[in-house]
């Protein structure tokens, strides 16, 4: 036990510093000193954006233009979006430090591009004209002019100011199982506290009467915050956070269903309709398609600078499962969400990024080091990946079916399928909570009912040839088999999924690190072990893989992609990873096995026999 403490403690300082070789998980926002700017506004200079208000059609998203002059042109000039617009040192928090001199700007923006962005002229016209994708964020908005570049920014001209029509208006809803399988949770954002409007949903079946369900709100504060930069430069209102739930919904229902508030004055303020259908019957013989990745991140469709080559195949894989959507009928995102590290408006960008597969089908996510971990703040993890949010942010913006949401673990069903979703910033180690938690998940599944037992984590558990993995020496996260590989063998479970490793990889059904059958494409009969498939590569940048190949390693990817499971019925499973690129399969297996195949005993899958029987 004291060798495999050595070696997790000398594994958190390695893949610490592997993670961020080459600006790997760094938020792009970190590299502006924003809190050195100084104040160099030029008579000469200008910036102006139009048009003066958006969504007047009732839009969340627009496009606007910032045109520019400045007569001392260079290239790295750069123009940053604030929001709210007014962005002096008024709104500072107090500086403790008394010989620390208080910033003339004090909050990030929420996105740039350099002036000669698409202007290869300016440095010599000084002129340039900017396109930006905003979306509504609850404020208004400005743009600045800096010199100097990102090191060393000096304000050189603000622009006017524009807004929203609404800016207050319910936005990017996200739906979510229940803790019952005929229960829909949607949650949203709003402008909205309590004390100004009641939040609900008008939901009902397509073509028939709606009915309104209340809705919670919740959201936190700056001191809520673990530390910088989301207590400092990062932090920015995060509005209000909704939630209803929506019960008692019969199965295979479609259902329409709009957000809503109620005014003071007694009038309503509606977002779009949108639709559902609700899940199968637990158990239901039908066809069910999952997908499944993790460390998707965001990207920006104005070509934004500040994510350029940061997370490069993020919009891929969401516009692949956007086509796709008419054939998914759940999701699972397990684990670093937003890569926002700490730049709290950079969780709006990304509920809006994935609006339309969240507002159609449940979302459901998994917690990541970069949502959780913060040192002393409980984690298992004593790194600063989650930039101070310290799990707040994951926690409030979306809704998971756990018994306690700071305890990212949970369990849901859909159909044909049982999901054991663990928390790998929480210890998973024998004897822990969440230990007993996975057991009992395992455990109380009806396999005859639901024959698809799905294990989901996000660090590797399992098994994984990624290269800082290699260096460790047993291709896996420090004590993560170790524990849990009897559950998953004694419980059968059929595949384990992990993100946190930016490739693709499969393993073979494997028990104690070995293969248990040699057939490659197509397992059928007696459940003999577990396959384990890293699905990490969904957008951030991608992970080496170890020189040397294990011989349980059946297939790997460097490139971006997502796992597609199509259940035909309680024998037949379809396995397919697809690349973001274009949707293509690259690796794909089935399983066939009856009822009768999950009784039957194989090495430590079964209670032992006593002498009596």
């Amino acid at each position: 036990m004291e060798r495999s403490f050595r070696l997790f403690t000398i594994f958190l300082i390695l893949g610490s510093a592997c993670a961020h070789i080459g600006g790997f998980g760094e938020q792009p926002l970190s590299k502006i000193a924003i809190e050195k700017a100084t104040l160099d506004l030029h008579d000469s200079a200008s910036v102006k954006a139009f048009p003066p208000v958006i969504g007047l059609q009732g839009e969340d998203t627009q496009w606007v233009t910032v045109a520019l002059e400045y007569p001392n042109p260079a290239a790295d000039d750069w123009v940053g979006v604030f929001s709210p617009a007014k962005f002096n040192s008024s709104t500072c928090p107090p500086v403790d430090d008394p010989e620390e001199q208080k910033p003339y700007i004090c909050s990030a923006p929420i996105k740039y591009k350099y002036a000669k962005d698409s202007n290869p002229d300016y440095t010599k016209t000084g002129k340039a004209s900017l396109k930006f994708l905003l979306i509504n964020q609850r404020a208004d908005f400005s743009f600045a002019l800096f010199s100097g570049g990102l090191s060393n920014p000096k304000l050189v001209a603000v622009s006017n100011f524009i807004s929203f029509a609404n800016p207050k208006a319910p936005v990017y809803p996200r739906l979510a199982q229940g803790k019952s399988w005929n229960e829909m949770t949607v949650t949203w954002t709003s402008g909205y506290d309590i004390n100004e409007a009641i939040p609900f949903v008008e939901w009902g079946i397509m073509g028939e009467l709606r009915t309104r369900a209340p809705a919670g709100t919740l959201t936190f504060d700056r001191s809520s915050m673990c530390g910088s930069p989301a207590r400092t430069v990062g932090w920015r209102d995060p509005g209000f956070i909704h939630t209803s739930f929506l019960k008692n919904m019969w199965p295979n229902v479609v259902y329409i269903y709009r957000m809503g508030h109620r005014l003071v004055d007694g009038s309503f303020i509606w977002s779009k309709f949108y639709s559902f259908r609700s899940s199968p019957y637990p158990g239901q013989d039908s066809l069910q398609r999952v997908i499944i990745f993790g460390d998707m991140g965001k990207g920006e469709r104005d070509g934004s600078n500040e994510y350029s080559n940061y997370q490069p195949g993020a919009l891929n894989t969401t516009d692949q499962i956007i086509r796709d959507l008419n054939n998914i009928d759940i999701v699972f995102h397990i684990g670093d969400l937003s890569y926002a590290n700490g730049y709290i408006s950079q969780w709006d960008q990304f509920t809006s990024q994935v609006e339309p597969i969240a507002s159609t089908v449940p979302y459901m996510v998994g917690s990541g080091n970069h949502e959780r971990d913060w040192p002393d703040s409980g984690s298992f993890y004593d790194q600063n990946d989650s930039g101070g949010e310290c799990g707040v942010l994951a926690e409030t913006m979306f809704y998971v079916p756990a018994e306690n949401r700071a305890k990212f673990w949970y369990s849901t069903d859909f159909g044909m399928f049982r999901f054991c979703v663990a928390d790998t910033e929480h210890d998973w180690r024998e004897g822990s909570e969440q230990y007993k938690f996975i057991e009992n998940c395992l455990a109380s599944v009806d396999r005859q009912k639901q024959p698809w037992l799905i294990f989901l984590a996000h660090r590797v558990l399992g098994y994984s040839s990624n290269w800082w993995y290699g260096q460790e020496g047993s291709f896996e996260e420090p004590m993560g088999r170790e524990s849990l590989q009897k559950l998953w063998q004694k419980y059968k479970v059929d595949i384990a999924f992990y993100g946190h490793v930016h490739n693709y990889e499969r393993s073979c059904p494997i028990y104690q690190n070995q293969c248990v059958t040699s057939e490659k494409s197509h397992f059928s009969g007696t459940f003999k072990g577990t396959i384990h498939v890293v699905v990490g590569g969904a957008g951030s940048h991608l992970s080496d893989f170890s020189q040397v190949k294990p011989n349980w390693s059946i297939y790997r990817d460097y490139d971006y992609g997502f796992v597609k499971l199509t259940a035909f019925n309680h024998t037949s499973l379809l396995f397919e990873y697809k690349k973001s690129s274009d949707s293509s399969v690259h690796d794909s297996f089935t399983v066939s096995r009856d009822y009768t195949d999950v009784l039957a005993c194989v090495h430590d899958s079964c209670e032992p026999t006593t002498a009596a029987s």
